[in-house]
């Protein structure tokens, strides 16, 4: 759907956009969606090894690319899904305590799944958001042109 508004931010997002051909938001009227973000260094694209420091930047990430998209951050999401290689409590303490530090005043949907897998060799960790930016939205189209 090419006529939607897509958005990949400096560093790591145009190397991705690049390289495997996708984008880390896209507006869709009043909502935005991002790709799975990861815990790289967004101006490296390098992946941090240890799984605290992958779920805080990949945290950061989120923020970075709904920004890029024109929106407030991380006090517009409603939806988290992630991915992880494994799941365990260490992980899931790493996204709770996130969770609590970027969203103090609104508790999102959340689904927490383990997969044998993801995107690139050392990623141990995948946040997919969705935002509602009503505000945003007619200002991030323009931009977008």
């Amino acid at each position: 759907m090419s006529h939607l508004p897509y958005f990949a931010y400096p560093g790591s997002g145009h190397i991705k956009q690049r390289d495997f051909h996708y984008s880390q938001a896209v507006r869709i009227g009043d909502f935005i969606h991002c790709s799975g973000q990861g815990g790289w260094n967004p101006e490296t694209d390098v992946i941090y090894k240890e799984i605290n420091a992958q779920i805080d930047q990949a945290f950061i990430n989120v923020d970075i690319a709904l920004k890029d998209a024109g929106g407030k951050g991380w006090e517009q999401v409603y939806q988290i899904d992630s991915y992880h290689v494994p799941i365990n409590n260490e992980a899931l303490e790493a996204m709770v305590r996130n969770m609590r530090k970027w969203c103090p005043n609104h508790k999102p949907l959340f689904t927490c799944v383990g997969v044998p897998r993801l995107g690139e060799d050392d990623m141990r960790v995948e946040i997919k958001v969705s935002a509602h930016d009503p505000e945003g939205a007619a200002k991030a189209a323009r931009e977008a042109k």
